[in-house]
């Protein structure tokens, strides 16, 4: 990974974009993967927002433990790596479509979850906050067997909380969204890590970095629509997260 390495040294603004590859590192299954929610019955039902608001026992009963279970899983290499980059000054910012908060909890910042994340839940009727500790601690107190509404999280004005994840049929957060543009475009160097950029609009960020002028450097076990136009593309996030924590100023 020469070439990467000396283009961080050398880049005046880098950022990262990330997909669940590299959270699969950590155990955590791939929504769209053999295991993954996708595969439940009535899978598409549990991110849909008219659904939410129609019966949101399916959202929380669909996602208790692949949603909510998150709280068990601790940072992988790469977002080790990436806080490492960080630290050195070589990172400008992180963009991910994961929403497991797994960049937080490495010590990024700034991280732009353009999906969203359950950081967050907000009550849909006064919009009253709640973190995703406290939710998770609701959703403990709440019977496991048999699934019931009683597993969905309640507001004091009895409105249903919902997590600040983008379902299908809301838009993607605005702020997020904007300043990963404004990364994109800014950076020299973009790093695609674990992502086969099939999501959009959140895939188009390094066509961005690319028409402005900077390299695409591609990690991801995957092909991509953007390999031919990469600088490089590697296909080990394990190797590439050890050979930037070998990284020193």
């Amino acid at each position: 990974m020469e070439r990467l390495i000396e283009a961080l040294r050398n880049s005046t603004c880098t950022a990262a974009l990330t997909g669940a590859g590299i959270s699969t590192l950590c155990g955590i299954p791939d929504f769209r993967g053999p295991q993954g929610l996708y595969k439940q019955p009535d899978a598409e039902r549990i991110f849909d927002i008219d659904w939410f608001d129609r019966d949101p026992s399916i959202y929380y009963n669909g996602a208790r433990e692949l949603v909510y279970g998150l709280k068990e899983y601790s940072p992988g290499p790469v977002h080790l790596a990436l806080r490492h980059l960080q630290d050195l000054g070589l990172l400008q910012g992180i963009i991910t479509q994961n929403i497991d908060m797994l960049h937080q909890k490495a010590g990024s910042s700034p991280v732009y979850e353009v999906h969203g994340s359950g950081i967050l839940h907000h009550c849909r009727s006064c919009g009253a906050q709640k973190t995703f500790d406290e939710i998770c601690a609701m959703i403990a107190d709440a019977p496991e067997s048999p699934l019931t509404a009683r597993t969905v999280p309640r507001c004091e004005c009895g409105g249903v909380f919902k997590p600040d994840i983008t379902f299908f049929g809301e838009s993607l957060p605005e702020q997020a969204f904007v300043r990963s543009q404004e990364l994109a475009i800014r950076a020299k160097v973009m790093l695609v890590l674990g992502t086969s950029l099939t999501v959009f609009p959140a895939a188009g960020l390094p066509r961005l970095t690319l028409q402005a002028g900077g390299k695409v450097f591609i990690v991801n076990g995957q092909p991509t629509g953007l390999d031919d136009y990469a600088e490089a593309r590697y296909d080990d996030l394990q190797v590439f997260a050890d050979a930037v924590m070998g990284l020193k100023v």
